[in-house]
């Protein structure tokens, strides 16, 4: 017995020692070596509906490496060599009933490992799917952030980076950042507003103008002068601790020219006029001419924004994976409640349909938000969901920047009072919400980081300026207002200049004599308006009647324009006076709403009046009125 005991004892000796000496063979094979210097996206998470992902690999030489994954999460399908010799594209699968995990991807030359990489398998935070994005319950503030306050001034100057800041340029960097957002949180809550959008945040390392972070060159790296990917994330969080939704801006149209993969193209058509640039005519309405002819349609969509912006090409299915997948990466990652789009028409129409069915797909209760600057509805209508086209396209896109609305406002409050001017404009657009398949869902705003400032917009007149906070308050849609609008901040020295229209916000920086964040230094014009915008954002909050009441407008008459919102036997009656003196406004004209209504609540004024016969509404001014 103990002869057999011993034998079984020397016997597993030997295995065991056989089997170190693998493992020691094994990995002294492994002679890593460092080839793969990316791979996008760097990691995914499980339980999402896309779970087939092409993996872009990036390196020097790698394209005679051999991907392999041993994997019970992941299932490696197959991989794809391009062109360019520093390229992998690895289609992967995600399988049923995957578990969070570290996945090692080995990349072999021959019979050796030569490089690895680990992709994390990440569990979702609970209930991602169902993010409740930004609606007509929100009020929303744009914020550019290198010029709304600087959290941070230790990332002010990247050496890495090619721009260094310099505060007295008014294009140059200034040095806000994603931490002065976080900072004053509860400012942009107590002011009454409920979502931020900010301005692009990826990073956006070009040589000059990189503030605005349109030309971006890293898609998944958040520009270290605004802070990190984690920073980032940790301002959705933040945010919705205080009831704050987040919407990033995102730009599938165009990347940066110092972007990576422009220097080095994976492929001859990753980018439309890959061989030299070719600025787009800007004819957006080729898009829906029946009788646009092909040439024109391609310099529009096709033809560069700028040249230091290199135009996307979304026809090649990689790029058009690419950037799907980077979209939601992002939501999933920070948590995000919408996504505003950059320059919409600029892009393939039909890539554009792919990327929003993707994202409202895998999040049913989100919002994006598109930009397509025409003053015509039926323009900007082609774009929206539901929309039945002539062409038979189908758009996934939920909500529109309401252009065709601001521009016709901003002429009424500006027009002399002659045939066909002032109020009977905007009035007349929204004549054409017929063709809206959903008018309530969008966004409504007086301004931009892209337009003249508001106040600047109406001759810094301040009795106008009011009336324009409560149309964009009161109205069908979103609201959207810009950063500095609730103090009065002005274009005026040149209103063209996006450098001044982005001017820092006062109290933002360390040293500045005015705080607009405190009120120090403010004039009392300034401390008016920022109590005015408080008084009706915070009321129009909880304001269901607002939110979602049917809209009846009447036609304008004499300088004189108003409209309901009316939801559940309660109403909201917003009336505006656009003369330079007091008028009497006969209420019986409104007897089909009012008829049985004897006075109403002011809601600017707080108080009691009386609607059985007339009002008297003063020059220049709007009222609020609410029935019940």
């Amino acid at each position: 017995m103990r002869k057999i005991n011993f034998i079984v004892f020397i016997f597993l000796i030997t295995i065991s020692c056989k089997t170190e000496k693998q493992d020691f063979i094994s990995n002294d094979n492994i002679q890593l070596s460092d080839l793969i210097e990316r791979v996008e996206p760097p990691n995914w998470w499980v339980g999402m509906k896309t779970n087939d992902l092409e993996l872009l690999v990036y390196g020097k030489s790698i394209t005679d490496l051999v991907p392999k994954i041993d994997d019970s999460n992941i299932k490696l399908n197959s991989f794809d060599k391009v062109k360019n010799e520093n390229y992998l594209f690895l289609n992967i699968s995600i399988l049923k009933n995957a578990e969070p995990d570290e996945i090692e991807i080995d990349f072999y030359k021959g019979e050796v490992i030569v490089d690895k990489y680990v992709f994390s398998l990440l569990e979702r935070e609970k209930n991602a799917s169902n993010v409740e994005g930004f609606n007509n319950s929100d009020v929303m503030y744009l914020i550019t952030p290198d010029r709304f306050a600087n959290g941070d001034p230790s990332n002010d100057d990247i050496k890495e980076m090619y721009e260094r800041p310099n505060r007295d340029y008014d294009r140059g960097l200034h040095g806000g950042d994603i931490q002065g957002v976080i900072n004053h949180l509860d400012y942009i809550k107590d002011l009454g507003f409920t979502t931020v959008w900010v301005n692009p945040v990826l990073e956006n390392n070009m040589k000059k103008s990189s503030y605005h972070g349109y030309s971006t060159t890293d898609y998944y790296k958040v520009d270290p002068r605004f802070g990190s990917n984690e920073l980032f994330k940790e301002l959705s969080v933040k945010s919705k601790e205080k009831g704050i939704k987040l919407v990033m801006d995102l730009i599938p149209n165009h990347c940066g020219s110092e972007h990576w993969f422009f220097k080095d193209p994976p492929m001859d058509d990753w980018f439309n006029y890959q061989s030299g640039f070719k600025q787009t005519s800007h004819v957006r309405e080729t898009v829906q001419d029946i009788h646009a002819s092909e040439i024109d349609k391609r310099e529009h969509a096709d033809g560069w924004f700028v040249e230091t912006m290199p135009d996307l090409n979304q026809k090649n299915q990689k790029m058009s994976k690419y950037l799907i997948q980077n979209t939601l990466w992002w939501i999933e990652y920070a948590g995000l409640s919408g996504i505003r789009v950059d320059t919409y028409p600029y892009s393939d129409k039909d890539f554009m349909s792919d990327w929003t069915f993707a994202v409202m797909d895998e999040y049913p209760k989100f919002n994006i938000v598109g930009e397509e600057w025409s003053e015509n509805p039926i323009v900007i209508s082609y774009w929206q969901k539901d929309k039945i086209n002539h062409d038979g396209y189908i758009s996934y896109l939920p909500t529109l920047m309401d252009f065709p609305l601001q521009i016709s406002f901003t002429e009424a409050l500006l027009d002399d009072f002659n045939w066909g001017k002032g109020f009977i404009k905007p009035y007349k657009v929204l004549a054409s919400d017929f063709l809206y398949p959903n008018p309530n869902n969008l966004l409504i705003f007086p301004d931009n980081h892209d337009m003249v400032r508001f106040y600047t917009q109406v001759k810094n007149d301040i009795d106008l300026f009011k009336m324009g906070i409560v149309y964009y308050s009161t109205m069908r849609g979103i609201p959207q207002f810009y950063y500095g609008t609730e103090i009065l901040m002005n274009s005026d020295e040149n209103p063209g200049d996006h450098g001044l229209i982005r001017t820092d916000f006062p109290g933002g920086w360390l040293g500045d004599k005015i705080n607009a964040f405190n009120g120090d230094g403010l004039s009392i014009k300034q401390l008016e308006t920022q109590k005015f915008f408080k008084q009706i954002l915070n009321w129009r909050k909880n304001n269901n009647i607002i939110h979602n009441g049917k809209l009846i407008q009447f036609a304008p008459k004499d300088g004189i324009y108003s409209f309901f919102r009316i939801l559940d036997n309660k109403m909201v009656w917003v009336i505006f006076n656009r003369n330079n003196s007091s008028k009497t406004l006969a209420t019986s004209r409104f007897d089909e709403l009012i008829e049985n209504y004897e006075s109403a609540f002011d809601v600017l004024n707080k108080k009691k009046i009386s609607i059985s016969e007339k009002l008297i509404i003063k020059a220049k001014s709007a009222l609020i009125l609410e029935i019940e």
